[in-house]
């Protein structure tokens, strides 16, 4: 599926309602999940540059979020430097998003309440992976699911306290629609803080 070009008179005035339009393009044409995949770039102590891929599980006029471990390598990059940019990229639609912003927790409640909503499995998997952190062999991370699995027998899995969500505030959006011969069509919207006007510019390919 080949989109159009993109139009300066066919963007939306916010784009958070934008990306939501084109986000549910890519659901309807990619996936649900194909199209929530994005990458997460942080950077570490050292100020080098980081990736990895994560899943959008929320996005409205407040930022867009993702869950993971604390305690993680991208979780303690984040603490250290709350700032984050995320690549959203639907190759049958050729159209990318890139999102820079700062970086917060979301609020407990919030994160439990979509803790609830994994499945038991992923649950008990979020206590017993001690994520980025060395094993030595693949029947440890076994034996600590079983630990976890007995430990919770017969009873609601709690969300751990180390396992939340992060709500990146977009500050830029940038959004690229492929053309022929490499003469692609750039829109980014920028503001110097959150809550304040966006403006507008189209971008050289």
């Amino acid at each position: 599926m080949r989109a159009s070009a993109l139009r300066r008179k066919n963007l939306l005035s916010d784009p958070v309602k934008q990306f939501k339009r084109w986000f549910e393009q890519a659901s309807k044409t990619v996936g649900p999940q194909e199209a929530q995949a994005m990458c997460l770039s942080t950077i570490d102590r050292k100020g080098r540059p980081d990736g990895r891929i994560v899943l959008l599980k929320q996005a409205d006029e407040r930022g867009f979020v993702f869950y993971t471990n604390a305690r993680s390598t991208k979780g303690r990059s984040l603490k250290n430097r709350p700032q984050a940019a995320l690549t959203f990229y639907w190759d049958p639609l050729e159209r990318q998003v890139r999102v820079q912003g700062n970086v917060a927790e979301v609020a407990a409640a919030e994160a439990d309440a979509y803790f609830r909503t994994r499945a038991r499995a992923s649950r008990i998997g979020a206590w017993a992976s001690e994520q980025s952190q060395t094993l030595a062999a693949r029947s440890e991370l076994e034996r600590r699911v079983r630990r976890f699995e007995k430990k919770f027998a017969g009873r609601d899995v709690p969300r751990p306290p180390h396992w939340t969500g992060f709500r990146v505030t977009p500050l830029q959006i940038e959004f690229w629609q492929a053309r022929p011969n490499r003469l692609h069509d750039r829109f980014v919207y920028e503001r110097p803080r959150p809550r304040a006007p966006w403006t507008l510019r189209r971008l050289y390919p």
